[in-house]
């Protein structure tokens, strides 16, 4: 079966922009930023780019690229035990789909309703509570029995959207990053404008590029933004991996991998600008959020009904916003997708374009405990716990397998194959994936479990049922994914193919 391939070069850094680029841009890192002293936040979150981030995406890449196969055929491929390691990674990319078509749901559904801003003008409070009472929820684990019909249609739309995507592989996806990664863009620099042009502006600049020196002693600062890079660049969940197997020998993957770092970078500051300069301007700057669903959904809404006394400019406003996040959701999930759909089609021999839709149906429908009264609940949870516990755990096994349990030289060897006078050191490499990555990466998960236990034991002070049945019960199938897979693979028959490192 022929495998996928990218039109040509800028048709993958698109995608894999697209990729990198989310939600998490837009609202995680500029709460993380307002919480943590702004500059300072700013400083050791471009650290970790350059000795974990860079390095991890430039092997993902690299050895999908080499070895054609998604991230658990790669695992395989440096050595046949760790095939498990690269299926932790798929799991996170199943769980995180799920919930993350619902949060593009919330966004879709927001943006049809951005009309209703311009009768909010000068009234925050009903601006703040218009999300929660569209959706008909509330944080509670109760209420599993209702359902949010405006977010159910909603949610079929974003799955609708999401298949349409990615139906014919990296055909489509190419016709649609041309424009879904350009545009959030435009929308960004719309909303910054109008943050610049508003009283104050430079205050809030300040606080997002003056470093607190201060807030560098706060360990918390040094485990979000090594958290954020790791999360941003989509590793540890398949993706990178898929995507490197589309892509031609003759590709520039060390140069490539800077253009998608680097600009996963800038427009995470392009939107904290936009976040900063514009509740500034209405004298909220303090008000910033690190909850990337509060910030959304529940704070900038109130800074929207306070842009202008023009009714209609603060809906047109509105619209802006919510396509700019329109437009960063599509590229991610579908991103996601493709990582899962990429490693079950070559371990199964599948069709491919089968595979995508079978998954995009089946992930529909799990979804569906999203839209119920409870739903904000059990995402917050199964958000919580994949980002805190099993993607850190996809990421140190996979810096084993690739710089411990096969030869690291061989993989800087094809990083920076093709490449001109800009190489890859082994010792650099040797240095963030050996040891920088494994080390912080495990102090980062030792930290989350003693922070949780020393806070209680249960997060977000949920019932103990939800944190085991939505939390530590995702985390555990995720961690044993590779097994069950196995078995299931035995009792079909198949047999590995493809997926071998030839020197």
């Amino acid at each position: 079966m022929e495998r996928d391939k990218w039109s040509n070069r800028s048709t993958f850094i698109l995608a894999a922009i697209g990729s990198a680029v989310g939600l998490g841009n837009a609202w995680r890192f500029p709460g993380l930023a307002a919480k943590h002293g702004g500059g300072a936040f700013l400083l050791v979150y471009i650290i970790a780019m350059i000795f974990m981030g860079i390095p991890m995406l430039m092997a993902e890449i690299a050895i999908g690229r080499k070895v054609r196969a998604g991230a658990a055929g790669s695992m395989r491929a440096l050595n046949r035990k760790a095939e498990p390691v690269g299926w932790i990674a798929v799991a996170n990319g199943a769980v995180i789909e799920i919930y993350y078509a619902c949060v593009f749901a919330w966004v879709i559904l927001m943006f049809a309703l951005s009309y209703k801003f311009a009768g909010l003008t000068g009234n925050p409070e009903a601006a703040s509570n218009l999300w929660a009472e569209t959706i008909k929820t509330t944080w509670s684990t109760e209420g599993f029995t209702t359902i949010s019909w405006p977010v159910l249609i909603s949610l079929i739309v974003a799955w609708g959207a999401c298949w349409w995507c990615i139906r014919n592989g990296t055909t489509s996806v190419g016709k649609v990053v041309k424009y879904t990664v350009l545009l959030p863009v435009v929308c960004l620099l719309i909303l910054a404008i109008r943050g610049f042009s508003m009283n104050n502006a430079m205050s809030g600049v300040a606080k997002l590029f003056v470093p607190d020196w201060n807030a560098l002693r706060d360990s918390t600062l040094w485990v979000d933004a090594i958290g954020q890079v790791f999360y941003s660049l989509s590793t540890a969940m398949a993706i990178m991996f898929a995507y490197g197997s589309f892509l031609p020998e003759d590709s520039n993957v060390a140069v490539d991998t800077i253009i998608i770092a680097f600009s996963d970078m800038i427009i995470s500051v392009m939107a904290g600008v936009v976040m900063f300069t514009t509740m500034a301007g209405v004298g909220m700057l303090d008000n910033m959020s690190a909850s990337g669903i509060a910030t959304a959904f529940i704070i900038y809404p109130q800074a929207i009904v306070q842009l202008t006394n023009v009714p209609w400019i603060n809906a047109a406003f509105a619209y802006v916003f919510y396509f700019c996040l329109i437009t960063l959701a599509i590229d991610s999930l579908f991103s996601i997708v493709e990582g899962v759909s990429t490693a079950v089609s070559d371990k199964f021999n599948l069709n491919k374009k089968k595979t995508t839709t079978t998954i995009c149906l089946i992930s529909g429908v799990i979804s569906l405990i999203y839209v119920t009264g409870a739903g904000v609940a059990y995402l917050d949870i199964v958000d919580n716990f994949v980002n805190a516990y099993t993607l850190i755990i996809a990421g140190i096994l996979e810096t084993i397998v690739i710089a411990w349990a096969f030869k690291p030289e061989k993989v800087v060897s094809e990083i920076n194959r093709n490449t001109g006078k800009f190489r890859i050191g082994n010792g650099y490499f040797n240095l963030t994936m050996k040891f920088v990555a494994p080390v912080v990466l495990t102090a980062l998960l030792v930290w989350n479990i003693v922070t949780l236990f020393a806070g209680g034991g249960l997060y977000g002070g949920y019932p103990l049922w939800a944190n085991i049945l939505f939390g530590w019960g995702l985390v555990f199938l995720s961690c044993i994914s590779g097994y069950i897979i196995a078995i299931f693979a035995k009792k079909r028959g198949v047999h590995d193919i493809g997926a071998e490192w030839k020197d």
